[in-house]
């Protein structure tokens, strides 16, 4: 599942764009990037937004990986992720 603090009609158009199956969620009032840590107070003048961040959450919702970063220019290593994901499949 992927969650942005975007609106539910550009989730849409990035999925289809990337050709995801996978549920994609909006946290247009930041509730959930609050509850996770991971909102900016303020970030170029914004308030609420989230910060640039990746989860792994198992089926008992237990975070299994979590990445953040202040810069939203920065991207997560997407190897690291995967390696936790392949190994709670074992």
């Amino acid at each position: 599942m992927a969650l942005a603090v975007t609106a539910t009609f550009s989730q849409i158009a990035f999925s289809e764009a990337l050709g995801v199956d996978f549920p994609m969620l909006s946290d247009w009032e930041g509730e959930t990037a609050h509850a996770y840590g991971v909102q900016y107070e303020t970030w170029k003048g914004h308030t609420g937004l989230a910060k640039r961040s990746l989860f792994v959450i198992d089926q008992e919702g237990v975070i299994r990986y979590r990445w953040v970063t202040e810069d939203a220019l920065l991207e997560p290593e997407f190897e690291d992720a995967m390696t936790v994901l392949a190994e709670m499949a074992r």
